[in-house]
């Protein structure tokens, strides 16, 4: 008798994976595989979406070919802030990458045409991000690509996307337009009216949640909708603990999610880069970003160049409370430099002379503390006045000792809970797909 699986697809910004799920939520199998990136009409670097689809269309066959198995569902999450744009049902643009960056002169026409910007943020939790807010991603496009606008007659978020490839509907979802798009406005539940204005709300599909399910062509198979990464993390958590916590998912963001805060952005969380996320069912989730995992792994390499270990040597490090001590008494950065008080971006200190340490575990407890610190920072900025005192900790630096033990130290209110399964958005996303 064959088993029924659930398939899903988890598609980061570096690695794109597939997990195969019994109907208990046990890992079955999984894969990856990584895409070199293309560049888009402007020469800017970009996701081969093709390839990406391709590959994904060929792991759905493997698996209804394979005779252990009855897939029963497939799902998608997938990161934020990334459109795709349809003509007649066919991709008619790139998919541009977040980080290209927004010309001066479409902000300014932008204000012009819609207001300040300060109540457009507040309005729709979203801090001006430029391109990364994915709204002002379609009026780029609309005023600099008029040519390419005018032949887009659909516009879903990648996860959306991907279930599109196996239903042929269009939908639009909660979790993928309250990624501070500044398209939502969480004042009025409904989309932003510069959206309206615009009639960009025509390119939008109809909204549909999380937990929505189709069947693909004359299959058997239940399909979802798709949800963003960040969102569907939060997904098992909820299942499982109803007493307040706060989630911190890492990777090349590390993200900090308090789905029990539904108090209105401030201004000065805004100016900290804090935003609002919606949960599966449209609820609102307080957040704040920090771009820990890149900074992370640019010192990773060059540690373990000057001090001649391997490049996985970190992980075998466990924290040592005599070195975080010494960390603690330095006050002043040496290796990283923050841009703006409060900023989710900060680089790596350019003059920063390694000689200065005996060894590298020294070297890297000091990293792990600066890290901390500022991460420590964006964790009470979301913590609210429900008091939670659990910590939930997944992705890669859930693995991470001194990490978790730093986090711990300069946390003394808080239970520091590491994840045991490193599946985060992928488990979540198959659990809203729950009869």
């Amino acid at each position: 008798m064959k088993q029924e699986v659930i398939l899903i697809f988890d598609m980061g910004k570096t690695n794109k994976k597939y997990y195969l799920f019994d109907q208990q939520y046990h890992e079955l199998e999984k894969g990856y595989v990584q895409f070199p990136e293309i560049t888009d009409d402007d020469g800017f670097p970009c996701d081969d979406l093709s390839a990406i689809t391709q590959w994904m269309l060929s792991v759905a066959d493997a698996v209804r070919a394979n005779e252990k198995y009855e897939l029963g569902a497939i799902n998608f999450s997938g990161y934020g802030a990334t459109l795709v744009h349809l003509h007649k049902g066919k991709v008619c643009a790139p998919m541009y990458n977040y980080c290209k960056p927004l010309p001066g002169n479409i902000t300014q026409l932008f204000i012009d045409k819609h207001g300040d910007l300060n109540r457009w943020s507040k309005q729709t939790a979203s801090p001006y991000l430029g391109i990364l807010n994915a709204g002002l991603q379609l009026f780029w496009l609309k005023y600099t690509k008029p040519e390419i606008y005018r032949q887009i007659d659909r516009t879903l978020f990648f996860p959306q996307y991907l279930s599109y490839m196996f239903t042929g509907i269009p939908v639009t979802e909660y979790t993928g337009l309250g990624c501070h798009t500044g398209l939502w406005d969480f004042e009025q539940s409904d989309l932003h009216r510069w959206v309206y204005a615009e009639q960009m709300d025509q390119l939008l599909p109809e909204l549909s949640a999380s937990t929505d399910a189709c069947l693909a062509g004359d299959s058997r198979i239940r399909v979802g909708s798709g949800i963003h990464d960040s969102s569907a993390a939060l997904v098992p958590y909820l299942r499982k603990d109803g007493h307040p916590f706060l989630l911190l998912s890492t990777g090349t963001w590390s993200i900090c999610l308090n789905p029990f805060n539904s108090s209105v952005l401030t201004d000065e969380e805004l100016a900290a880069d804090c935003l609002c996320y919606l949960q599966p069912d449209g609820k609102q989730v307080k957040s704040s970003r920090l771009f820990l995992g890149n900074i992370f792994t640019k010192w990773e390499g060059i540690l373990a160049t000057h001090f001649g270990k391997s490049a996985s040597y970190h992980q075998s490090i466990a924290f040592d409370p005599q070195l975080f001590a010494k960390a603690s008494r330095i006050k002043s950065p040496l290796f990283v430099s923050v841009k703006t008080a409060g900023s989710a971006y900060f680089e790596q200190n350019p003059v920063m002379d390694l000689s200065w340490f005996l060894s590298y575990e020294e070297a890297y407890h000091q990293l792990l503390h600066e890290l901390v610190s500022l991460q420590v920072e964006k964790i009470r900025l979301v913590q609210g006045n429900g008091k939670p005192d659990r910590l939930y900790v997944d992705g890669g630096f859930s693995k991470n000792g001194v990490f978790l033990g730093t986090l711990r130290a300069l946390l003394p209110g808080f239970s520091v809970i590491p994840s045991d399964a490193a599946l985060g958005s992928s488990l979540g996303a198959a659990m809203v797909l729950e009869k």
